[in-house]
């Protein structure tokens, strides 16, 4: 779905949710032969039984795209990925485990540019158990209204 969402009609504190989707091996798996990231902790699902988890862990770079995928449901046509500040993977993501994301509105600030602003997401992923697994924030250059 398309729209146009300008800078002055984001609010602070407001948010938005995702449902779940499932982490599963072929994630890991696929994301491992993308990337070139064939850490064991990843992979070697003996070896990870050695380790403090007792099993193989997402890549925390799946887990940040697959989040940021997830919240692509709409596609604003007054604005565009800035950047990503502040990325943080605050626990283990599991074969199994299901995530979802909530995105809140966090700042606003105007641009050098005029025309347009700054609108800062933070964006938080928990699994299954309510557990915050990742955050960041998204910065979103966003036109304002003529």
């Amino acid at each position: 779905m398309f729209i146009k969402k300008y800078y002055e009609e984001f609010e602070l504190e407001e948010t938005r949710e995702t449902l779940g989707r499932t982490i599963t091996e072929t994630d890991i798996v696929m994301h491992a032969g993308q990337t070139g990231d064939f850490f064991p902790h990843h992979m070697d699902a003996e070896w990870c039984k050695t380790q403090p988890f007792k099993e193989r862990i997402a890549h925390g770079t799946l887990i940040f795209s697959v989040a940021v995928g997830m919240t692509a449901q709409v596609i604003n046509e007054v604005a565009m990925t800035y950047g990503y500040e502040r990325l943080r993977f605050t626990k283990p993501v599991f074969i199994g485990d299901t995530i979802r994301v909530k995105v809140s509105i966090k700042d606003k600030k105007d641009h050098k540019r005029p025309a347009y602003g700054l609108v800062t997401e933070l964006v938080e992923v928990f699994n299954q158990k309510d557990e915050l697994v990742m955050l960041c924030e998204h910065i979103l250059l966003t036109e304002k209204k003529q």
